[in-house]
């Protein structure tokens, strides 16, 4: 075979590109749904988190097809368009947050599964225990020998998986349709027995609405092996709104079933506990599977991301040369390594942290804010420099800055949600990072820094610092 011919056999169809975006949407959290909304919000409150997360990330995915089309030489993934916009420092920053968000959620996904899978086997406890951390790094190095034999393969393995985590989803979602009671969803509707205002109850459920949705730009990662370019936005678009009509189902049919209150304690997944009050324990069985199911699955999906998020910035010179080493089949080998042995020892972390799921949500959807932002302020910067938009096209322009500025505030307002605390935290991982984007610049024999990049290394120095004393002092708790 040719290599024109190979390389046309490792691309990927619209309906492959739009799985991968579904497939890393759609893993842990959405089986959370029903608990996490139940202990911040009623139905209206949960209506206003849903207009709002999926307002939002419709314009970060126009924002994305956007880009896609209007810069198909962009085919690097979500970082390039800080690099092209912002600088080289700034690409490194959105690579690393991006790649490090994939870690922490990998681990989230890997200790979800053993959870789950502890219904049926006790030792594993709530996937914090020696024998579960040991199982789920047997999933670590078997999911790396599997990819290894092909990136495309492993795609076209995601898209069955993807189908198969759907179907008891749909049970869910079928089988509380037919048992809503009015009554009780007439009694969680305005949420006021939780005590704060609808303005709390809703920035309190925004990290998790931006955690299920994390993903959106799986298609845009994926460019260089897209048999057409157009095929990257139209993926975004119908994988997010197939997952917002889905998410927004889960969350608003379960309180139709249970008081929020009930919600609320409910353990994880919070899914069975509801299915289970309809049908019996079957219901929580056939949930646990479904658990098991999508988040290996998603775990599938976002270590393909990975590797490919460590793998494109080492060719353009943002990240050491080692980690743009493939193999025969395609697969980016050393920066799969690094990927893994990283989530191998994230996992670690799971032994010691407090409630390992909570923190590992929180933290990667803080992580993966700032690739977002970037990406949105480069689609203004496009619309206000011009740089693509011919004379003729002021109405299209215009409505590309409306897009780009909505998806900027957005993404802030996350920020916001998030909490002091998480982008600290936040920071402490992004600061060490720098040490490996010197080591590529010297690489390269390029300049470091920039004068305004020496200062934003410096601002992420200290709030890393910062982090530390407050981790130190109890301020900050993990």
């Amino acid at each position: 075979m040719t290599g024109t011919a190979e390389q046309a056999d490792r691309k990927v169809n619209v309906t492959t590109l739009t799985a991968m975006v579904v497939g890393s949407m759609v893993g842990g959290g959405i089986f959370t749904l029903p608990g996490g909304f139940g202990s911040a919000t009623g139905v209206v409150g949960s209506l206003i988190a849903w207009a709002i997360a999926g307002s939002g990330m419709l314009m970060l995915g126009l924002v994305f097809q956007s880009l896609a089309l209007r810069k198909p030489d962009l085919d690097s993934g979500i970082y390039i368009y800080a690099q092209k916009g912002f600088g080289n420092y700034a690409g490194f920053n959105a690579a690393w947050g991006y790649w490090a968000s994939n870690i922490v959620g990998n681990v989230f996904f890997l200790t979800f599964a053993m959870a789950s899978i502890g219904a049926f086997l006790p030792g594993l406890g709530a996937g914090n225990t020696v024998l579960a951390v040991i199982c789920a790094s047997v999933i670590i190095w078997v999911v790396h020998l599997l990819i290894v034999r092909g990136i495309r393969q492993a795609a076209i393995i995601n898209r069955i998986v993807t189908a198969a985590k759907l179907l008891p989803i749909a049970v869910f979602v079928v089988i509380c349709v037919v048992a809503f009671d009015p009554s009780v969803f007439a009694q969680n509707f305005w949420g006021r027995d939780t005590g704060e205002s609808l303005f709390t109850q809703v920035t309190d459920t925004m990290l998790l609405t931006t955690f299920v949705f994390l993903g959106i730009e799986g298609a845009s990662v994926y460019s260089r092996i897209a048999q057409k370019r157009a095929d990257i936005g139209r993926a975004t678009l119908v994988g997010l709104l197939s997952t917002l009509a889905l998410f927004g189902s889960v969350t608003t049919v379960s309180y139709g079933v249970l008081p929020r209150t009930d919600l609320a304690d409910a353990a994880a997944p919070s899914m069975g506990v509801v299915l289970e009050e309809v049908v019996g324990p079957w219901g929580g069985t056939l949930i646990d599977l479904g658990v098991v199911i999508s988040v290996l699955g998603a775990y599938l999906a976002w270590t393909l991301l990975n590797a490919e998020v460590m793998f494109m910035p080492a060719r353009t010179g943002i990240l050491p040369k080692r980690l743009a080493r493939e193999n025969a089949g395609g697969t980016p080998v050393a920066a799969l390594v690094l990927t893994n042995i990283s989530v191998q020892i994230f996992l670690l972390l799971v032994l010691v942290v407090g409630d390992a799921l909570d923190f590992m949500l929180s933290l990667d959807t803080a992580l993966t804010l700032i690739p977002y932002l970037l990406a949105a302020a480069y689609a203004v910067k496009l619309t206000l420099t011009r740089e693509t938009y011919g004379p003729g096209d002021d109405t299209e322009r215009r409505r590309q800055l409306v897009i780009g500025i909505l998806a900027v505030v957005y993404s802030v307002f996350l920020l916001y949600a998030a909490g002091v605390e998480y982008v600290l935290l936040g920071c402490l991982v992004y600061a060490p990072g720098t040490l490996l984007y010197v080591v590529a610049r010297r690489e390269h024999s390029g300049r470091v820094f920039t004068g305004p990049e020496r200062i934003v290394c410096g601002l992420l120095t200290g709030a890393a610092i910062l982090a530390l004393v407050l981790l130190g002092t109890g301020d900050i708790t993990v």
